[in-house]
Order: C-alpha cells, then sequence, then structure tokens
C-alpha cells in the first residue's frame, strides 16, 4: 500500500522537469511511494520526458497528462492530480525544484507518524535564482519546532513554507470552490491544512525553491490589477474560511493590496476608479494620518484642485 504520494506540478519546464522527477527516484524510504506527474498541457516536449520516464519507471512514475490548460499557476493542475493520490501522506513539489536530501520523505512521514496532532511538515530549504544571485536558505535558526494558525495570519503576507518543504497528511477529500480561484495555492493550502493541526518543522534543508522567469513567483505583479483583486478576493475568502476570527489582521491585510493597487497600471489614469479604491484602503487599513494624508492628497483630491492649494499656499502672506 502506497504510504507517500509525490505530486510534480508542471507547466512547460522542460529544462528542470528530469531534476524534480530524479530528486523523487532518488527518495530512500522503508515504504512504497508513487510520483504523480502532473502536466498542464505543456507545448515545450516536458510532457514527453513524463513519458519517457513512465516508460522507464512503470508503476512508480504516472503522468497525469490534462488535455487543455487549467491555468491559476498550478491551482487546479495540482488539485486534479491530487484526487489520483492514493497515499496516507502527499508531498508536493512545483516542476522547477527538487530535493536534495534522500531521507526527506522517510523524516516527515516519520514526524507525521509521530505526531498525530500534526496535519504538516516542512523543512528548510535554498532559494537559488537563474541569474546566477546568490542563494540563501529560506529560515533561520530561531524557527519553532510547530507552527499554528495564529502564525499564519497578519497584517502582512506570512510565508516562510516553501512548496518542496512540504508533507501533508492526505485528509481533505474535498477543498472549498474559494480556493480553486486563488492563484496562489500554498498560501490557502496552508490555512485549511492548519485548521485542521500543527505544522511541525525539521531543520534540515531538504529542498531547493528555484526562482526563474518562468516560474510562479514572477508571475506575480504586484502592479497588475487582476493579481491584486485576485490576492484581496483570497484573503476575504480565508476571513469568511476562518469564521472572522482574525478580521482586524486580515482586514488590514487585505487593504495593503487596495493601497498596491493605487499604483498599478490599469488605475494610472482613471481619477474616479482610483479614489473609490484609495477610499476602500483607507477604511479598511485605517492606517495613520500622515499615511492617510498622503492617501487623500494623491489619490482623493483632484490634481487641479491639490495644486491649486500648493500654489496658494506658496503665495506670499500679505
Amino acid at each position: 500500500m502506497v504510504k507517500v504520494s509525490v505530486l510534480i506540478i508542471t507547466y512547460n519546464q522542460h529544462k528542470f522537469i528530469r531534476a524534480a522527477i530524479e530528486s523523487a527516484l532518488a527518495q530512500q524510504t522503508t515504504f512504497p511511494i508513487e510520483i504523480l506527474v502532473g502536466d498542464d498541457f505543456s507545448k515545450d516536449g516536458t510532457r514527453e520526458i513524463i513519458q519517457e520516464y513512465e516508460q522507464k519507471y512503470p508503476g512508480l512514475v504516472i503522468g497525469v497528462l490534462h488535455p487543455h490548460n487549467m491555468g491559476k499557476n498550478g491551482g487546479i493542475n495540482c488539485l486534479e492530480t491530487l484526487k489520483l493520490a492514493k497515499g496516507e501522506y502527499w508531498a508536493l513539489m512545483d516542476g522547477d525544484d527538487y530535493w536534495i536530501d534522500p531521507l526527506k520523505l522517510q523524516k516527515q512521514a516519520d514526524l507525521l507518524d509521530a505526531h498525530s496532532d500534526y496535519s504538516t511538515v516542512f523543512s528548510n530549504t535554498r532559494v537559488i535564482f537563474e541569474d546566477g544571485s546568490p542563494s540563501y536558505l529560506l529560515n533561520g535558526p530561531d524557527m519553532k519546532p510547530y507552527y499554528t494558525l495564529d502564525d499564519l495570519i497578519g497584517e502582512d503576507e506570512i510565508w516562510f513554507m516553501a512548496t518542496s518543504s512540504c508533507m501533508y497528511r492526505n485528509n481533505i477529500k474535498e477543498y472549498p470552490a474559494w480556493f480553486r480561484e486563488s492563484s496562489s495555492g500554498d498560501i490557502p493550502r496552508l490555512i485549511l491544512k492548519a485548521k485542521l493541526g500543527k505544522i511541525g518543522y525539521i531543520p534540515d534543508v531538504m529542498s531547493v525553491y528555484r526562482k526563474n522567469r518562468g516560474g510562479a513567483s514572477y508571475a506575480d505583479n504586484y502592479y497588475d490589477e487582476s493579481f491584486l483583486r485576485n490576492r484581496i478576493q483570497m484573503y476575504s475568502d480565508i476571513n469568511r474560511e476562518l469564521d472572522y476570527r482574525y478580521d482586524h489582521l486580515l482586514r488590514r491585510n487585505i487593504a495593503r493590496y487596495y493601497r498596491m493597487m493605487l499604483d498599478s497600471k490599469q488605475y494610472k489614469d482613471t481619477y474616479f476608479r482610483r479614489a473609490k479604491v484609495a477610499i476602500q484602503y483607507l477604511y479598511l487599513g485605517k492606517p495613520e494620518w500622515d499615511k492617510a494624508k498622503k492617501v487623500i492628497r494623491d489619490y482623493i483630491v483632484p490634481q487641479p484642485l491639490a495644486k491649486l492649494y500648493s500654489t496658494i499656499r506658496l503665495l506670499p502672506y500679505r
């Protein structure tokens, strides 16, 4: 019986997919695993490489070759691939990442076996860059042995678990509909998992998170309205999912994205739409007066009035 299902989620990553699959094949475990490679209708030769590994490792490497592109930064691809997972636990990896510890699956499964109150476990990760910039470790020495929902909710976006570093209990049979609409899979998934139990941490560096221009991290455009609105909707959905227990924090988090939207390319020359967004930011974020005053001046007061005010202030007093 399969103990751990490995999910490799990919789209047009022919340069990297071999390293991902090979790192999964290199895992040393005392239990059976399966390697499901979900391909979101790649057209660059990625799925041909997957089929090559299927033929070489029948029954172990299983290609989940979707007949059309499902988008959403791999989130729906992941969900559809997860439906086929037979394991008690499952470990996720993007197709441009890879594992560097051959005992990763064994160590993480052992921890979940030992702690029935854990829903997830993650490890430290090395972050590397396609352009040759210096790599670094994602987590420092001050990490806790486990984390809870309280650690994942804040006024800012909280992220310290790389996709490739995690292993989860296979205990969510149906993800909520709102999950499918989010362009981020990691954040809402971890929230849902934290509702079900603690998230354990292993300090060993077991995986590599590769930042490259074809990866999801470069698709997060903080100057693009559609991305920002997707984040606003995601955190609004999370707020509802958690029965508004963290409403104060999440409202301020959502306000951050309204503030970013004021400088997005779609709002550059639209006074009325931008003023409406500015009011939403002020209402949700309740910033300090200095910040609020700047937003009012720059985004709510019509420019002709602002210029007239500036001119009047500069006139000599008689």
